[in-house]
């Protein structure tokens, strides 16, 4: 028996329990999958408006240069993207998390 052996056992035993945890929780519907979808993109939609109007009333009020609409919409955007790789990591990570064998 090699020291790997034991590590392969592991794994395939973790992958045994989140595959009969699942099925216990049952299959999630097409409705589920869509409002994951409306998660995500509300949490890139909402930061990227946000920074919009508030360029569109930065510009309004102090005229200059460079357009503010333009440069916030952009990091709202980015915020917005940042947040959604954050959410969709950690619910990832959830899904992925090896959980210790339960007693049933």
């Amino acid at each position: 028996m090699t020291d790997s052996e034991p590590d392969f056992d592991a794994k395939i035993a973790a992958r045994v329990a989140r595959k009969q945890k699942a099925q216990r929780a049952g299959t999630q519907s097409a409705w589920f999958g869509l409002g994951m979808f409306g998660t995500i993109g509300w949490s890139v939609a909402v930061p990227t408006l946000l920074g919009a109007l508030l360029g569109a009333w930065w510009d309004k009020r102090h005229a200059g240069p460079l357009s503010w609409t333009l440069a916030l919409l952009a990091a709202g955007l980015v915020i917005g993207c940042a947040n959604a790789w954050y959410w969709v990591a950690r619910q990832n990570a959830a899904i992925n998390h090896d959980p210790r064998p339960e007693n049933d």
